[in-house]
């Protein structure tokens, strides 16, 4: 039997609709959340310590939440950031290459202030660039520190979205005293005495921002995003301001940490990762989205108990031993990361061309990037593709690792702490498996490596063109 129905009827439209309906829902079926490009988080600390998580082995900050997630993912344990300070790290890992190729180290000044002239050049690709190619939506929630000028904000920089304070939440101070004195007399530090700016997109919609509340303000702000956005690929990159100081936490988290306010402040971040993790699970996106949480660089040691604790490593913050630039991380995508501890080398660098590869995007021919691609380690229990380390301060070169040896050329501690800068002949050379430390000096015992490292230092070296200076010029 055959059924005639007139094309202009309600019936006819009825049945269309249907069929485009079973159609819509077979392929949708038929898409399985393999083949659909994996969502990305990036959650970046700053000024958070290789020593400062529960699992990476702190006594009294307790973070359950992260500490899940290096069970349920991976805990990588040599892991870099590009620089000991806050620009220049931030530009690496956006761009996926070294700071000074984009002109965003300086000899001059290390780091962007309120009344910095420049930013990240608009001739630079952001991971936020790269993804919104493949049809990613991207929002930049907290920290930015890479420009503060209309023209070098994130929503110029490939975010559709942008929440945030526009450089460090110590800047802009008000106050007569300053913040180590404060501390040291135990007063009140009101959040007031600096003016920083909170911002929606391009509009300050409030200053001085209230760090009070800031980080759970972050956490809620990446929930909305989330949620907004969750039936299509995301990149979602959140910034904490914290635990860089000024020190604050939100009512319901003061006083509880045996570590005093630092890990109060700890502890908040902490809750806001389990929140995060919580709604991808329940949302069923926790399997095609790759959660990496990571440092900005080292502790402020020169804060006392306001700054963090590197562990085990030497120094931090400003340096370029292993306190200043090894960071705790961890990567998290349930049913696809292989789940365990990571010693082999891994660096922020590397998340710009990793995360380009995952989502099926090229690579930009036409500069040269420092990354590798860390999928191999992440879902198939390979050795990281990383060798080498290369460690500046400013333009300046002052440490290689390769593989297991690091070789100091100069030395030079930071904030007033570990010595004022030397350089060394013949270098510095440690083995950091042996001794993570740095604390014996075997370079009269292996020449051999001083040799073989100093070959690679040429070839990286030759081919090494500075960009044109970003931070230097103020108004």
């Amino acid at each position: 039997m055959v059924l005639s129905v007139n094309r202009n009827s309600s019936l006819f439209h009825s049945l269309v609709s249907l069929c485009f309906l079973v159609l819509t829902t077979v392929s949708a079926i038929g898409q399985s959340s393999e083949e659909r490009p994996p969502n990305f988080i990036i959650i970046f600390a700053d000024d958070l310590g290789y020593g400062d998580l529960g699992v990476f082995g702190h006594p009294t900050i307790r973070t359950p939440h992260l500490d899940r997630m290096a069970q349920e993912g991976q805990k990588w344990t040599n892991f870099y950031v590009a620089a000991s300070v806050c620009t220049p790290s931030r530009a690496a890992l956006l761009t996926g290459r070294l700071p000074v190729r984009s002109g965003m180290a300086s000899d001059v000044h290390r780091v962007l202030f309120p009344n910095s002239v420049n930013g990240l050049p608009s001739g630079e690709i952001t991971l936020a660039e790269q993804l919104k190619q493949a049809g990613y939506t991207t929002a930049c929630i907290g920290k930015w520190h890479l420009g503060h000028k209309s023209e070098y904000l994130p929503t110029q920089n490939g975010f559709d979205y942008y929440f945030g304070i526009p450089y460090s939440n110590d800047m802009d101070f008000k106050g007569t005293k300053r913040y180590r004195d404060l501390i040291a007399d135990n007063e009140e530090v009101p959040t007031g005495l600096f003016d920083v700016p909170l911002m929606r997109n391009t509009e300050i919609i409030e200053r001085p921002a209230n760090q009070n509340t800031i980080t759970k303000r972050y956490g809620e702000e990446a929930l909305a995003f989330l949620e907004a956005h969750k039936t299509k690929p995301f990149f979602l990159y959140l910034a904490h301001n914290l635990p860089h100081i000024p020190l604050y936490a939100s009512k319901e988290y003061v006083g509880k940490s045996a570590r005093g306010l630092y890990g109060d402040v700890v502890s908040e971040i902490d809750a806001g990762v389990g929140k995060i993790l919580s709604f991808l699970e329940e949302q069923d996106l926790a399997e095609n989205t790759i959660v990496v949480f990571t440092s900005d660089n080292g502790p402020w040691l020169s804060f006392g108990t306001h700054g963090g604790s590197a562990g085990l490593l030497r120094a931090g913050k400003g340096s370029t031993w292993e306190g200043g630039m090894r960071v705790p991380t961890i990567f998290w995508n349930p049913g696809r990361i292989q789940g365990g501890v990571t010693i082999g080398l891994g660096s922020t660098l590397d998340l710009f061309t990793t995360f380009s590869n995952l989502a099926g995007v090229p690579l930009p021919k036409d500069r040269v990037l420092d990354g590798f691609d860390l999928s191999p380690a992440l879902f198939k229990n390979a050795t990281s593709p990383r060798k080498q380390i290369f460690y500046y301060r400013g333009t300046e070169l002052y440490a290689v690792r390769h593989e297991a040896y690091k070789l100091h050329y100069i030395t030079e501690g930071a904030y007033g702490m570990f010595g004022k800068k030397q350089r060394h002949d013949p270098p510095l050379l440690y083995h950091l498996g042996e001794d993570p430390s740095e604390q014996f000096d075997i370079a009269g015992q292996h020449p051999e490596f001083i040799d073989s490292i100093r070959t690679l230092v040429q070839a990286h070296q030759a081919t090494m063109v500075l960009g044109k200076d970003q931070l230097a010029e103020r108004e």
